[in-house]
C-alpha cells in the first residue's frame, strides 16, 4: 500500500470526481462537532457502532464497514459535507445495484459519479491517515464474548451520554501551543491544515517520549539493550492503520 503524501496538500483526489477535503484548523474549529461526527461516521468499523447496530437488530459481527457506511449514509446526506469532500453534494446519491456484478453501490446519475466499496475504502483509508485513526478489527471469539463486549459498550456509552462535551481540539491547541517542541502560536495554528497539526502532535509526543527516554538511559535506568532503534530515533512515527 502506497504513503499517502498529504503534508503539502488541501485535498486529495479520489478520482475525477471525488476530492477529500484537508480543512484547515481554523475551519474545523468553526464546525468542529458536526466534521468530526462526519469523519466518524465515514471511518467507522462495525465494532465502533456495535450499540447502535445493535438497537437496529443488526449483529455487528456480520456486517463489514461498507455496510456500515451504507447504513449510515441517509444520515451523512443531511449533514454539511463541505469540509470532508470539495464539490461532492452527497444529496444527489442514491442507492443502486451495479447490474456487472450484483454490489450495492451509490449513485449521482446526473453527473454520472458513483461511490462503491473500493471507493469508499479509499476515502477512508484518507480520513484515517489525515486523523491518526486506527481500524479495530477485533472481532469475538463466541457468542459470550460478543454479549460482554456489547454490555460494555453501552455502559460505556451511557456514562458518556450525560458527560458535558468539551472541544479536544482546543485541548490539544491549548497544550501544544504550551509545549516547547511546538513553535506555533495560538493565531498560527488555525491556518495549518489539520494533517498537518495532527502530524505535529504526533511528533512532539514521539520527541517528549524520546527525552524522557534518554534521560533514563543516562541516568542508568533504561538499558539501550532493550530499546529498538524506533525508540532511539524521534524523527520518525510510524502510521497508524
Amino acid at each position: 500500500m502506497s504513503t499517502l503524501k498529504l503534508l503539502y496538500e488541501t485535498s486529495y483526489p479520489i478520482n475525477d470526481f471525488i476530492h477529500v477535503k484537508i480543512p484547515t484548523v481554523g475551519e474545523v474549529l468553526d464546525h468542529e462537532d458536526d466534521y468530526y461526527s462526519l469523519v466518524y461516521l465515514l471511518t467507522a468499523m462495525p465494532i465502533d457502532l456495535m450499540v447502535m447496530l445493535d438497537d437496529a437488530g443488526v449483529d455487528w459481527t456480520t456486517v463489514n464497514e461498507y455496510d456500515v457506511f451504507l447504513m449510515m449514509f441517509t444520515a451523512m446526506q443531511a449533514q454539511d459535507t463541505s469540509l470532508v469532500f470539495d464539490n461532492l453534494d452527497l444529496s444527489k446519491f442514491a442507492m443502486a445495484v451495479n447490474q456487472q456484478n450484483g454490489n450495492v453501490v451509490l449513485r449521482d446519475e446526473a453527473n454520472n459519479i458513483t461511490i462503491d466499496r473500493a471507493i469508499h475504502g479509499q476515502v477512508a483509508r484518507v480520513l484515517r491517515r489525515i486523523h491518526n485513526l486506527k481500524q479495530d478489527r477485533r472481532k469475538p471469539a463466541n457468542k459470550e464474548a460478543r454479549d460482554y463486549m456489547l454490555e460494555r459498550a453501552r455502559i460505556k456509552a451511557k456514562r458518556n451520554r450525560n458527560r458535558k462535551q468539551e472541544s479536544e481540539l482546543e485541548t490539544l491547541i491549548v497544550a501544544m501551543v504550551n509545549t516547547p517542541e511546538f513553535k506555533y502560536d495560538f493565531d498560527g495554528v488555525r491556518n495549518m491544515t489539520i494533517f498537518q497539526f495532527n502530524e505535529s502532535v504526533q511528533q512532539v509526543i514521539k520527541k517528549v517520549e524520546y527525552n524522557n527516554r534518554m534521560i533514563g538511559v543516562y541516568a542508568g535506568t533504561v538499558s539501550t539493550k532493550n530499546l529498538s532503534q524506533d525508540d532511539l530515533n524521534w524523527l520518525t512515527h510510524k502510521q497508524r492503520r
